[in-house]
């Protein structure tokens, strides 16, 4: 079990405004606006992001608290999305206690000794954030003082970071996974627990430095059947948001081909729930049992301009309806091929049309062809 304190409180409450758009439909309520944000919105995609990175991995920059935070502010400069999220990654709780994992350019997490037996269990010592994280808790602190919209933190599910110790790297089959998980239960359900009490510590950690809302990445859940989720799986979920809930903040819960697991992702205990984008997201709040939801434009759609974006917008706004809470997204995070003035026309659209396209017949709404067409139209007068 965790030895996190349930006493640790939440930052400033001033950087956790009951008015925020993304908090309140994080929370079941109506905002104002339909809240937008993106899953890896800073990232490659932004020239400002490639100016400042450097080479090397991803955890050379975390490490860098003045970096990683400017980095974590840039989307929200220059789209104005309604939450930043924290630079950081789902293994660097990991990396931090010596598991010896890395997140290589090109490539993704990677384990130089995959874990294979009992005795590797011992590499995941408990994580103290004060000590093995503070580049982390930094960034947040400096990040919550330098912008008024909620910071969202995260952590990865034990699911998904357990099959990145198993696999090595990024799995397609996750074949090692599962046959330690069928072969040997108690060892994978120890190891769980133990992948739990990091997520948990972290999570903590960053919400006591000030984040307003935490997002549980299990990305790879998708791999598996709605019974072997709810055997293998289930369990460790729902003790990570139970051991959350005393925090007061939203808990998001997201995984990449999960329409079959809705229902499960929604019962492991999150407040909303993310959606990618092959289940419609009026379907999707039936099968998460009517929580709020988050999502969930196709990241590729994007690449396609501004035109086919608005219109496939339109389309995720009209299912989300005007029957329940609503955070627009991507399906997955923003791929590095984007053209940022594709999402800042996407922001503007979320947020001028949004609500009246969820609420069509009750508001009535501009469809994406009138409004990127009066778009152009007063770009183009600037101009003159």
């Amino acid at each position: 079990m965790t030895t996190s304190s349930s006493s640790v409180s939440h930052g400033d409450p001033a950087a956790d405004p009951v008015e925020s758009p993304f908090l309140t439909a994080a929370r079941g309520g109506n905002p104002d606006r339909v809240p937008i944000w993106f899953m890896r919105q800073a990232g490659r995609s932004l020239p400002e992001y490639r100016a400042v990175r450097g080479e090397g991995s991803i955890i050379d920059a975390i490490v860098q608290p003045e970096l990683a935070a400017e980095i974590t502010l840039q989307p929200v400069r220059r789209y104005g999305v309604d939450a930043a999220v924290l630079y950081s990654d789902i293994v660097t709780p990991a990396h931090a206690i010596g598991v010896g994992i890395d997140v290589v350019p090109g490539v993704g997490p990677v384990v130089e000794h995959p874990f294979r037996s009992r005795a590797d269990l011992a590499r995941l010592r408990p994580l103290d954030p004060e000590a093995d994280t503070p580049y982390v808790l930094e960034t947040i602190r400096n990040v919550v003082g330098a912008t008024d919209v909620p910071l969202l933190g995260f952590a990865g599910a034990p699911f998904t970071v357990a099959s990145y110790l198993i696999e090595g790297r990024p799995s397609r089959t996750y074949g090692a996974t599962k046959a330690l998980m069928f072969t040997d239960e108690a060892l994978w359900f120890d190891l769980m627990e133990a992948l739990a009490d990091l997520a948990i510590a972290s999570i903590r950690s960053q919400v006591a430095a000030g984040c307003s809302a935490v997002q549980l990445f299990d990305s790879w859940a998708g791999a598996l059947t709605p019974a072997h989720y709810r055997r293998y799986v289930l369990p460790t979920s729902q003790r990570v948001f139970a051991e959350l809930a005393d925090l007061g903040v939203p808990r998001v819960h997201f995984g990449v081909g999960t329409g079959e697991l809705l229902g499960l992702l929604a019962e492991a205990g999150a407040d909303m729930v993310g959606v990618d984008w092959r289940v419609p997201l009026g379907e999707a709040r039936v099968r998460a049992g009517g929580l709020p939801v988050q999502g969930n434009l196709d990241p590729a759609i994007v690449l396609a301009g501004v035109a086919p974006t608005l219109a496939e917008a339109e389309v995720v706004l009209r299912e989300a309806g005007p029957g329940g809470a609503h955070v627009f997204n991507l399906g997955h995070g923003v791929l590095p091929e984007t053209d940022p003035e594709v999402l800042e026309a996407l922001v503007e659209f979320v947020h001028d049309r949004g609500r009246a396209i969820a609420e069509e017949g009750i508001a009535g709404g501009e469809p994406a062809e009138a409004h990127l067409a009066r778009k152009e139209a007063h770009d183009a007068s600037r101009h003159q």
